[in-house]
């Protein structure tokens, strides 16, 4: 089990040219995520042929979203030296496993992320995060991306190696983190993979248009997008595959996990994801109580946050522990953002290794960070 920075790849370029990059610099990981996913779809007893045919349908999805995102993976996967539909397995696990009404059977994403507004903040700065609850393999597997555009924001993003995007923030000022949410209406229908959704939103320039493609992208699978600004906004969208729900902070502090909050999604939809993760009631209040004792916060505040281990191993930091499905899953990272100074900070497998690694927009390497 590693605990080693994630490394840092740079892209610029075509659409192409970006694509065969990543793929040629990420291929180890890429063939690693791919292992760990394949040997998980086996135990689940879906065979490989329906697995390639879910997959070429996600293609098929994708390319009608965006013939771009479409073409960048079809270069990834040539890079890596491996099959489109292995890339596309990447970006849609989550699709392919709710279309197969088996995700429940499975470990599910916990997550749990926070935004602060300026007002509450030390240094009136927004400050956004999470922790990504994950299968533990994924601490060996994921990277972090600086992507150069020829036509849009750059971004930096943190994603599973051959992934569009996960979390992150933009040149624009734009932050974004997501979690896992589930409801009965899951996998009944077809709609675009969350990587790319996500992905889109950091290539926005304008939060409205972030925003838009958040609540207008029909998803197959539920999930919560916080997406933040650097003047001082942030919102959380729960998404159900065919509609949004927004929340906005409290006294300066937005918090999610992983069920639905909403008075009104929970009016409209029924919850299959709790029972999975019963600590995600508790891991939200850990949090939201935390912030909200203390004032002009700072990103070691947030930092310590995430950190509580409050009924661990069911803790907001996660260390490496079976799931109710025998998975062994850990808070794979902490991921804190400053858009602002476009900065990321990033570690791996937090609940046992507190060392961050400082990724910024512009260039330079990836270093060390110190919270002071």
């Amino acid at each position: 089990m590693t605990a080693e920075p994630f490394p840092l790849i740079e892209l610029s370029g075509s659409t192409e040219a970006r694509g065969r990059r990543y793929g040629v610099e990420a291929a180890e990981r890429i063939r690693l995520g791919l292992s760990h996913y394949q040997e998980q779809l086996d135990r689940l007893g879906l065979p490989a042929g329906a697995v390639r045919h879910a997959a070429r349908r996600q293609f098929a999805a994708i390319a009608r979203f965006d013939d771009a995102h479409a073409a960048e993976i079809c270069a990834i996967a040539g890079g890596a030296g491996v099959e489109t539909e292995d890339i596309v397995l990447l970006n849609a696990r989550t699709e392919i496993l709710r279309q197969a009404r088996r995700g429940s059977e499975d470990a599910a994403d916990g997550c749990t992320g926070s935004v602060l507004l300026p007002a509450v903040t030390r240094d009136g700065r927004l400050l956004h995060g999470q922790n990504w609850d994950w299968k533990v393999e994924c601490a060996e597997t994921a990277v972090v991306l600086r992507v150069r555009q020829e036509n849009g924001p750059d971004y930096l993003t943190f994603t599973e190696a051959g992934g569009l995007a996960r979390s992150g923030l933009n040149a624009a000022g734009i932050g974004l983190t997501a979690n896992n949410l589930e409801c009965e209406r899951d996998g009944a229908t077809e709609g675009v993979p969350l990587p790319l959704i996500r992905r889109r939103v950091l290539e926005s320039a304008d939060l409205a248009l972030a925003i838009h493609a958040v609540r207008t992208t029909p998803k197959t699978a539920s999930n919560n997008m916080m997406i933040s600004h650097v003047g001082g906004f942030a919102v959380s969208l729960e998404c159900a595959p065919d509609e949004s729900f927004a929340l906005l902070p409290e006294g300066g502090v937005l918090v999610h996990a992983n069920h639905w909050l909403s008075a009104a999604a929970l009016a409209r939809l029924r919850d299959t994801g709790l029972d999975a993760t019963a600590d995600s009631l508790y891991r939200q209040e850990r949090v939201r109580s935390h912030l909200a004792a203390r004032r002009c916060l700072g990103i070691a505040d947030l930092r310590d946050a995430f950190l509580d281990d409050f009924g661990s191993p069911w803790s907001v930091c996660r260390p490496p522990r079976r799931g109710l499905s025998g998975n062994l899953t850990a808070t794979v990272a902490m991921i804190l953002l400053d858009p602002g100074r476009a900065e990321m900070w990033v570690a791996p497998l937090p609940a046992i290794n507190r060392r961050f690694t400082r990724y910024r927009l512009a260039d330079g390497p990836a270093e060390a960070a110190s919270f002071g």
